[in-house]
């Protein structure tokens, strides 16, 4: 991939990557005003707005996260499989993209729950505060590793500078 196309490849991926971290903030703040609030339209308005937010920003800014993601560690030097912090990025973001996937009908039928149910049973339905405070800690460890970039290479990587090494060498 040339410079100019790395370069576009990598904006696309910030933004997604970075609306994902944002939408799960907004999803956060969300989840917390339905445990926290005393007023059953705000929980029943939270729960519809977690739904909401979740299918139509969370889902597929992960979803562009991960391709964009995958885009970039196979089209540039960094590769997927030689060094250890781009394996454990792609791991950790294919774990919150499976999770995602897997925890947004539980979100749907409780956003069923919250738009039929009265009052009082509104007052036990709560907030969803795990899964997006867990998922934004792990959002935020992946987006250190990508800045720091911390040293170690994998078996395959370091084969491949071995390889590398032996050929260009007179």
């Amino acid at each position: 991939m040339g410079p100019g196309l790395r370069k576009f490849a990598l904006i696309v991926h910030l933004v997604f990557s970075v609306g994902w971290i944002g939408a799960v903030v907004v999803y956060l703040v969300l989840g917390i005003s339905a445990v926290t609030s005393k007023d059953a339209q705000t929980v029943r308005a939270a729960w519809i707005a977690m739904e909401l937010t979740g299918w139509s920003a969370i889902v597929p800014l992960a979803c562009g996260s991960l391709l964009t993601g995958l885009v970039m560690a196979l089209g540039t030097p960094w590769g997927l499989f030689l060094h250890y912090w781009v394996l454990i990025t792609f791991v950790l973001t294919v774990l919150c993209a499976v999770v995602l996937l897997l925890h947004m009908p539980t979100v749907s039928s409780l956003a069923d729950v919250a738009r039929e149910a009265d009052g009082a049973a509104l007052d036990g339905l709560g907030g969803d505060l795990l899964h997006p405070g867990v998922g934004l800690l792990v959002l935020l460890v992946i987006t250190v590793l990508n800045v720091y970039k911390p040293r170690g290479v994998t078996p395959y990587g370091w084969r491949k500078q071995e390889e590398q090494r032996t050929t260009s060498q007179p």
